[in-house]
C-alpha cells in the first residue's frame, strides 16, 4: 500500500492502531517521547520490587484476543492470562467485609449472608447491567457513533427503538439505589463510575454497563502483571515491521492547505501521508497542533476532565493475608467524598483507598516474605492545587485508615516508597491538567461528545487512545485502535 503512517504516542491505544495498520500493508512508524512503551501502562523496578505504574486489572479479554486473531497471530504466545478470583475485596467502616466473586450465585450468597440484601436483587441488577451492553455496545464500543452508517444496522435500530432503556436520565447513584436497599451494596456499585473517572452522583445510569464487562467473562491478570500486556502489543508491532523512534517528542504536527502532513521531531521535519495521535486529545490541539482554532478544537476544550489519581508505590516488608490482589476500604462517606472531589478540587479528607498487590498473583513481583503495594486514592485534575499539602494530607488519611484496619503500623513496614500524582501523570504522558481518562463522563451526552477518531476539521488527522472514542480502560483504548484503523484501511483501501 506504501502510505506512510506516523504515529504520535506508544500506549496501546498507539501498540494496537501500529499492527493492525502494518498487517495491512501501511508502512508505520511510531514516535514515542519515553524511552519505553507503554504509557500509563508502563512498569517500574527496584530493588527486587516490580510495580506496574497504572492499570491494574483486565476486562473484556476477548478484545485483545481479536487484535492478535486480525493480526493472524495466536495470543498464547505472547500472553498468559489468569482469572482473578475474588475479583475484589470490599472493607467497609463498620468492618463489614466482602468478597466479589465473579461466580454470580457464590456472589450473591457472599452479599445475602454479609447484609441481608437478597439474592434477586443482584440477579436482577446484572440482567440490567447486560441488557444495557448489549443495547450500547455495538454503536458505541465497538463502533464510531459518529459515523451515520453505524446508526443502519440492525442492532442500532434495535438501540434506537429501546433508547430508554440504556438509562441515561438517571444518574449512576439513582439507579443502584433502585436495585438495592443496603447503603453498602450501592456503594461498592457505585464505585463503578470512577473506572473512567466520573461521579456517581452525576455520571448517566448507562455506565452501568461496567459491572456487566468486569463479572462477565471476569477480570484477569497476565502473569508478570499488566505491563506484560504492553509487551505483548510491543513485540506484535515489532513483528509486523513497525518502526519505533523512542525519546522523540513530537513537537508539532505540520499542516499544508487544512491537511495534516508531517510532524516535526528532533529538530527535523517528517512527511507522512497519515498522522495518527495516541497522545491526550487536548495535548494534540493545545500542543501540536500550535492553538490552531477549529470548531473542533474550541468544543473540546470547554468539556471538563475527568478525576486524576494520588499513587504511592510501597515496598513493604511482610506479607498480609488479609489481603486479596485487589481491595478497596471506602470512605465512609461517599457522597461527601465525591463532593470534595468535583467541588473543592481537593483530595477528600477520607479518601476510599485502593490497593492492588500483584505479588499476590505473581509472586515474581517482591522479594520473599515481602509485598508490592500500588496504592491508590481519586484525585482532582491538575488546576493549581498546592500538591504537596494534598499529597502529604492524602499519606496520613491513607495510613491511618489500613492502620486501623490491620492493627498495625504500616509505616514501618515502607521499605522505599515513589510517588505519582496528577502532575506527574500530566509530565509523563501528557494528559492535560493529570487527567486520567480525558473528559468526563459526567453529562448525558458524555459518549457523544468524546473526540472522533477521525478529525472533523483537519484531513489525514486521526485519534485513539483513552481520551478518543470509545473511552479509557485497557480494552476501550484498543478497541480505539481497532475503529481508526478500520476507518484508516477502508479509505485508503
Amino acid at each position: 500500500m506504501n502510505k506512510k503512517v506516523a504515529i504520535i504516542g506508544a500506549g496501546l491505544g498507539g501498540l494496537a492502531t501500529a499492527s493492525r495498520l502494518a498487517s495491512n500493508g501501511f508502512e508505520v512508524h511510531l514516535f514515542e517521547q519515553n524511552s519505553y512503551p507503554g504509557g500509563k501502562a508502563s512498569e517500574f523496578v527496584k530493588d527486587g520490587f516490580r510495580f506496574d505504574k497504572g492499570p491494574s486489572l483486565l476486562t473484556m479479554p476477548y478484545v485483545i484476543e481479536d487484535l492478535f486473531k486480525d493480526c493472524n497471530e495466536d495470543i498464547t504466545q505472547y500472553l498468559k492470562l489468569r482469572k482473578i478470583e475474588p475479583i475484589c475485596k470490599y472493607f467497609y467502616s463498620d468492618r463489614t467485609i466482602i468478597n466479589a466473586y465473579s461466580d454470580l450465585n457464590k456472589f450473591s450468597d457472599e452479599i445475602w449472608f454479609k447484609t441481608k440484601e437478597s439474592r434477586e436483587s443482584l440477579k436482577k441488577f446484572f440482567d440490567y447491567s447486560e441488557k444495557i451492553f448489549d443495547l450500547t455496545a455495538e454503536l458505541f464500543l465497538f463502533s464510531n457513533p459518529k459515523n451515520v452508517k453505524s446508526f443502519l444496522s440492525l442492532k442500532a435500530v434495535k438501540t434506537l427503538l429501546q433508547i430508554n432503556k440504556i438509562d441515561s436520565f438517571r444518574t449512576v447513584h439513582q439507579a443502584v439505589s433502585s436495585f438495592f436497599k443496603d447503603k453498602r451494596i450501592i456503594q461498592l456499585f457505585d464505585r463503578y463510575a470512577t473506572y473512567n473517572g466520573s461521579n456517581p452522583f452525576e455520571a448517566p445510569a448507562t455506565l452501568n454497563i461496567i459491572p456487566y464487562v468486569e463479572y462477565n467473562p471476569g477480570s484477569f491478570l497476565p502473569r508478570g502483571g499488566i505491563f506484560k500486556v504492553t509487551d505483548a502489543l510491543f513485540n506484535l508491532a515489532k513483528k509486523k515491521n513497525v518502526k519505533f523512534h523512542f525519546n522523540s517528542r513530537v513537537d508539532e504536527i505540520v499542516l499544508k492547505d487544512n491537511s495534516a502532513v508531517g510532524i516535526s521531531v528532533n529538530n527535523q521535519k517528517i512527511l507522512f501521508d497519515i498522522i495518527i495521535s495516541n497522545a491526550d486529545v487536548n495535548y494534540t490541539f493545545k500542543n501540536l497542533l500550535k492553538n490552531i482554532q477549529t470548531s473542533e478544537s474550541k468544543r473540546y476544550s470547554r468539556l471538563k476532565p475527568s478525576f486524576s489519581g494520588l499513587v504511592f508505590y510501597w515496598a513493604i516488608d511482610g506479607t498480609f493475608k488479609e489481603f486479596e490482589t485487589h481491595n478497596i476500604i471506602f470512605s465512609e462517606n461517599y457522597e461527601k467524598e465525591f463532593d470534595d472531589l468535583t467541588k473543592e478540587k481537593i483530595i477528600p479528607n477520607d479518601p476510599t483507598v485502593y490497593i492492588y498487590i500483584s505479588s499476590k498473583l505473581n509472586p515474581d513481583d517482591a522479594p520473599s516474605g515481602k509485598e508490592n503495594w500500588f496504592v491508590m486514592v481519586n484525585a482532582p485534575y491538575n488546576c493549581g492545587q498546592d500538591w504537596n499539602k494534598e499529597i502529604e494530607k492524602a499519606r496520613k488519611s491513607v495510613i491511618s485508615k489500613i492502620n486501623s484496619l490491620l492493627k498495625t503500623s504500616i509505616e514501618s513496614r515502607i521499605i522505599f516508597e515513589e510517588l505519582l500524582s496528577p502532575v506527574e501523570i500530566e509530565k509523563q504522558t501528557s494528559s492535560y491538567l493529570g487527567s486520567i481518562y480525558g473528559i468526563s463522563s459526567d453529562t448525558k451526552t458524555a459518549a457523544f461528545l468524546r473526540q472522533s477518531n477521525k478529525s472533523s476539521t483537519i484531513k489525514n488527522l486521526y485519534f485513539c487512545g483513552g481520551s478518543a472514542h470509545p473511552g479509557g480502560g485497557i480494552p476501550l483504548v484498543i478497541l480505539s485502535g481497532k475503529i481508526v484503523s478500520d476507518i484508516i484501511i477502508k479509505e485508503f483501501s
